[in-house]
C-alpha cells in the first residue's frame, strides 16, 4: 500500500536464512540496483503476515508456513527505489528454507553475511534496521 499524501510505502518483508550457512537472503528487482529483503506491498484487506507469505510465494516460488513466522519489527527508512518516499516495513523471520531461483519481478538473489559490511547497493531498511535487529537478537 502506498500513502501518497505522507509519501510512505507500506511493505511486508521476510528475513530468510540459508539452511547451511545462516546467510541472509537479499533480492534485487528487475530494473533496479538495490538489494533488499524479499516481500512487497499488502493488498487491500490483507494482513502483514499474509502479504509476506504471498509475496515470497510469488517472488521465490517458496511456500512459507505462516505459523512459523515471527515478527522482527516494524521499521521505517528512506525507500530504496522510490525517490522522495519512505518505506515502512513490517518484517518477519522464518526458519531456513531452500531458495533455488528468483521468480516474478526478482532478477537476482544475493546471500549476505548478517555481520559483514555491505555496500551501497543495499536498501537503507536492510542496513539501518533489519540487520541490526537480527544482530541484537542473535538471530
Amino acid at each position: 500500500m502506498i500513502d501518497h499524501e505522507n509519501r510512505i510505502i507500506h511493505v511486508s518483508a521476510v528475513v530468510l536464512r540459508h539452511p547451511e550457512t545462516g546467510a541472509v537472503l537479499s533480492v534485487r528487482k528487475r530494473g533496479t540496483r538495490m538489494f533488499m529483503q524479499p516481500g512487497g506491498k499488502p493488498e487491500p484487506g490483507e494482513s502483514a503476515v499474509d502479504a509476506a507469505v504471498r509475496e515470497i510465494r510469488e517472488e521465490l516460488s517458496v511456500e512459507l508456513d505462516r505459523d512459523c513466522m515471527s515478527l522482527l519489527g516494524t521499521f521505517e527508512a528512506p525507500a530504496a527505489n522510490e525517490g522522495g518516499y519512505r518505506v515502512r516495513g513490517t518484517v518477519f523471520t522464518h526458519p531456513p528454507v531452500e531458495v533455488v531461483s528468483p521468480a516474478a519481478e526478482i532478477e537476482e538473489l544475493r546471500w549476505v553475511d548478517a555481520d559483514g559490511p555491505l555496500g551501497d547497493e543495499f536498501a537503507p531498511l536492510m542496513i539501518d534496521h533489519i540487520l541490526p535487529a537480527l544482530r541484537a537478537r542473535a538471530l
